[in-house]
């Protein structure tokens, strides 16, 4: 039942992507695409749901990767972008593929530089989001109880 165009292997923002899996599956192999956003993008393109992404045609595939490379409001709500008010720009952006871990790695950066609590945490490899650090968290030299000598 494989047409001559079916795509075993499909390329979008520089991930390789089964060609067997549903287009709104498929694509949440991609860093930073989760469940909602490929289901809000497949909608408003007007791509079936259940269609395989090794189906679609040339056009179609280019046009996914172009929105995704370019996520506006005007295409999905802001509450399902990334990056709200980005501290450069300002605006609601969507960073997918690689550039996640360079966005990641500025802002540690940032919160470094200004000496903030995140940053010193950080900086001395200790839990950031308040999590308890008395029994959990050890890593480097091995801790425990020393037992008295009789």
């Amino acid at each position: 039942m494989e047409s001559s165009e079916f795509k075993h292997i499909v390329r979008i923002v520089g991930t390789d992507i089964d060609g067997e899996k549903k287009v709104h599956l498929a694509l949440t192999r991609i860093k930073g695409v989760g469940n909602r956003l490929s289901r809000a993008l497949v909608r408003s393109l007007k791509i079936d749901e259940n269609m395989k992404i090794g189906e679609l045609d040339d056009s179609e595939i280019e046009r996914l990767d172009n929105i995704l490379s370019n996520l506006t409001p005007e295409i999905v709500p802001p509450f399902l972008m990334n990056r709200r008010k980005d501290m450069e720009t300002g605006k609601n952006i969507h960073v997918v593929g690689g550039d996640i871990a360079l966005y990641l790695r500025e802002d540690v950066n940032r919160m470094r530089k200004i000496r903030c609590y995140r940053g010193i945490r950080h900086e001395l490899g200790l839990k950031v989001r308040g999590q308890r650090t008395k029994s959990t968290g050890r890593k480097g030299a091995a801790l425990g109880v020393i037992r008295k000598k009789r």
